[in-house]
């Protein structure tokens, strides 16, 4: 298929670098020949603009003369904000954009607004279930002050049902979310789903070899440190193993708002460094695949709710690419996925002993080396990013005309910052 070249501006919410989706998005744009500008936040107060390999960074100026906690909490990425507002506008004029691809919907009618001022084309990238993500956040109790105002589930469901209506077109990670979108009555033909995969050159690196000799069993997760994503039950079947007399260790990759909650439950039930590690966040991904590698078992632990049944984790496919048995939560997605591929095992969400017997399944040598074979041989057929980045740039390619005609016909807005 013959491409023609066109300017993109992909907006992130976040400080960039460094995010793996927006990365590979961004380069597999960068190398089809498209001239790729990222919008991103600046907590960290790095220079405006940069040059990188999947395109040029556009991040916000800050105001230093305020201070960095009154600066970062004037650049929250709310909709309305005119600091965003004016950083999208400015590099699509620019850029001379000829398409807009916003990620997830904190700043989706930001970007719809700004494409409807320039007659410039959106598109969705809808890594996350937002509504979901915040009814679990209010569900378990774990919420602030701030979401009140910034995270209220009610608000983000009408904010998401307006959206998906008014955006050209949708790209989803999961089927799963994509039924859930259609059923928001959103076309089928809107809709692409282009998943969170490895490149096949992950396949290259060396991979896990299930050993006998080993006296502990390392269970790796790696993610943000929340009660949603099934730490605390992943503590306590770490407890139940030591306690059957098992050698487990739980090596935890990452960080998040109930780190605390997760190690004091480590405390409480007597593990030690030698039970749990925790390696905090580890910038590098290079780095923190190392450590997958070097891991026994791949854990996804999610508990089972709107959200985690609506979307796909990168690690199941990093545990895969790696040669890594995976143990996950019944989470519909990663549960379909294991299922299918043969690369784990599946244990009841919120059930630790269940959880416990899984990882004392899966880790025996033969169950292993056959759970990580096929879950690369899986990566290596279908769950790749080259898979992924030619459906991503059909989609870019077939749909402008489709998503510059919904810009045409759509009728009242948001009109942010008009």
């Amino acid at each position: 298929m013959s491409r023609t070249s066109k300017s993109i501006v992909y907006v992130w919410d976040a400080d960039y670098p460094w995010d793996v989706r927006t990365e590979k998005v961004t380069l597999a744009l960068a190398r089809a020949g498209h001239s790729v500008h990222i919008v991103a936040r600046n907590r960290a107060w790095k220079q405006t603009t940069e040059t990188l390999p999947e395109g040029t960074v556009h991040r916000m100026m800050p105001w230093k003369w305020l201070g960095r906690r009154l600066d970062n909490a004037l650049s929250f990425p709310a909709f309305f904000s005119p600091r965003w507002i004016n950083l999208i506008d400015r590099t699509c004029r620019e850029a001379k954009a000829d398409l807009i691809i916003v990620r997830d919907l904190p700043l989706c009618p930001t970007a719809i607004s700004c494409g409807k001022r320039l007659d410039i084309p959106v598109m969705l990238d809808m890594a996350e279930n937002y509504p979901a993500m915040m009814r679990v956040l209010w569900e378990t109790g774990r919420e602030t002050l701030f979401d009140y105002f910034a995270r209220n589930p009610s608000i983000t469901a009408k904010v998401e049902r307006r959206c998906v209506r008014d955006v050209g077109h949708i790209v989803v990670v999961v089927e799963e979310s994509a039924d859930r979108v259609a059923a928001l009555g959103v076309p089928r033909s809107k809709l692409t789903v282009v998943s969170n995969t490895p490149p096949l050159a992950r396949l290259d690196c060396p991979s896990h070899e299930p050993s006998s000799t080993r006296a502990t069993t390392d269970v790796v997760y790696m993610g943000n440190l929340e009660v949603v994503r099934g730490l605390l039950e992943a503590i306590d079947a770490v407890a139940h193993l030591k306690n059957e007399g098992k050698r487990i260790r739980l090596r935890v990759i990452g960080r998040g708002r109930d780190e605390a909650l997760v190690r004091n439950r480590a405390a409480s039930l007597g593990l030690t460094a030698e039970d749990v590690e925790f390696l905090g966040y580890i910038a590098s991904h290079t780095e923190a695949l190392r450590v997958v590698a070097e891991s026994d078992v791949g854990l996804i632990p999610h508990r089972k709710n709107d959200s985690w049944d609506t979307t796909i984790p990168n690690k199941l496919f990093d545990y895969m690419a790696a040669g890594l048995p995976v143990v996950s939560s019944d989470a519909a997605p990663c549960a379909r996925i294991i299922r299918e591929t043969g690369c784990g095992r599946i244990f009841r969400s919120g059930d630790a002993i269940e959880l416990a017997a899984a990882i004392e399944e899966v880790a025996r040598p033969d169950i292993a080396a056959m759970l990580g074979a096929a879950g690369r041989t899986a990566v290596r057929e279908r769950y790749n990013w080259e898979h992924d980045t030619a459906v991503l740039l059909g989609a870019v390619d077939t749909r402008k005309r489709t998503v510059r005609a919904v810009h045409k016909h759509m009728t009242g807005g948001y009109h942010v910052g008009s």
